[in-house]
């Protein structure tokens, strides 16, 4: 009896069924990566803005100041990260990011109020985060609206007369236009030197080890560091020449304002190419198929730069949970290096830090490629 057509198209169900439940690459890309995507995407990208890191310059330092200083602290929408004691310490919390709005609230502050008199607030905000710099400003609005509130009631019930309303004077720093493009584009070239380097020397290895080539470097005398160096040389220059295209185009075509030392962050561009091109190698050293290659590239370096960088929200602001996955990844420390070059400026001394922590993620992955990578003699 012949077999119908569709019995053979069962038969070559089962058997690539089987093949799916064999091989752990290609089970992780139908099951495995749809469940990471929607928990890195759906618990990382949320349009709430919340947690905004102030810091409070309280010249007064009376009981109406504390009042409105706890507006703050009772907030859901910000978070008091510190009591300063001069406007030269708020500017440089800013410069570091540690505070992406500074409340300065005058010495004559509880005087005026208390006299029913008219005071005045200065409200700093950050515009390196131009959507956040708005919302942030809204929210300081809302808070004022709040406390001239309650004034208005304690006036009105102790003396029958209005107080006088409580004052917001705004200033933003570093992108005082809130233009979109300063902020946007700044990101775009970290992440994008993040996704094809990585991409691109994921595959070196596992190639050469598909095709069989990977023998002839083993039969060669040639040690694991000249391979795992001379493999990443060629695409650490191509990263480079990306970078030069990019911010090039940024400044060129874009018009994004530049403060910054071009030297400082072509020398951590540097660093920052040796890492993933790094990240790569020590992937394609792992994995025993492009496909897992890939895949690993992909969980292990793309999505967690585009969620936890601080791309779209500052690393800072992050709950803890965010704020630790941002720790281990040199995408953060490269954002905090470009976004302050082009916004900010300064010297070394403010990203010093970030850059060590690139310098130390490369060693890292380099010493990882090559005790991976175990030449095989004969």
């Amino acid at each position: 009896m012949a077999d119908r057509p569709g019995d053979r198209a069962l038969a070559i169900a089962r058997k690539e069924a089987r093949l799916l439940l064999r091989d752990p690459a290609y089970l992780g890309l139908a099951v495995v990566v749809p469940l990471l995507l929607i928990l890195l995407l759906g618990y990382q990208l949320s349009l709430d803005v919340k947690g905004l890191l102030v810091a409070v310059v309280d010249h007064d330092r009376s009981p109406w100041s504390r009042e409105y200083v706890d507006g703050f602290v009772h907030s859901e929408y910000f978070r008091l990260v510190g009591v300063l004691d001069s406007a030269a310490d708020a500017r440089e919390w800013m410069r570091a990011g540690r505070a992406r709005v500074v409340i300065d609230v005058p010495p004559d502050f509880g005087r005026r109020l208390s006299a029913g008199e008219r005071a005045t607030v200065g409200v700093t905000v950050d515009g390196s985060f131009p959507t956040r710099g708005q919302i942030a400003a809204g929210y300081v609005e809302a808070l004022n609206s709040l406390y001239n509130e309650r004034l208005l009631r304690a006036r009105l019930g102790a003396t029958g007369r209005p107080a006088w309303p409580l004052q917001m004077e705004l200033s933003v720093w570093y992108n005082p236009a809130l233009e979109s493009k300063n902020f946007v584009v700044p990101g775009l070239l970290v992440v994008i030197l993040m996704i094809f380097p990585p991409l691109l020397s994921g595959l070196l290895i596992v190639r050469e080890r598909e095709s069989g080539t990977i023998l002839n470097l083993y039969c060669s005398p040639a040690r694991r560091w000249d391979i795992v160096a001379g493999k990443a040389l060629p695409y650490v220059a191509v990263s480079l020449l990306d970078y030069l295209l990019i911010f090039g185009a940024s400044l060129w075509v874009f018009r994004v304002r530049f403060v910054g030392s071009v030297g400082l962050l072509s020398a951590a561009a540097l660093l920052y190419a040796v890492c993933t091109v790094g990240v790569g190698l020590l992937i394609s050293a792992l994995a025993r198929t492009q496909l897992a290659a890939m895949l690993a590239t992909f969980l292990g370096t793309v999505a967690p730069a585009f969620t936890f960088s601080g791309i779209f929200t500052p690393a800072a602001s992050q709950d803890a949970v965010g704020r630790a996955i941002s720790r281990v990844i040199p995408a953060t420390y490269f954002m905090e290096i470009v976004r302050g070059s082009y916004l900010k400026g300064g010297g070394v001394a403010p990203y010093a830090g970030s850059l060590v922590a690139l310098a130390g993620f490369s060693v890292v992955v380099y010493v990882g490629a090559w005790l991976v990578l175990r030449k095989r003699i004969g």
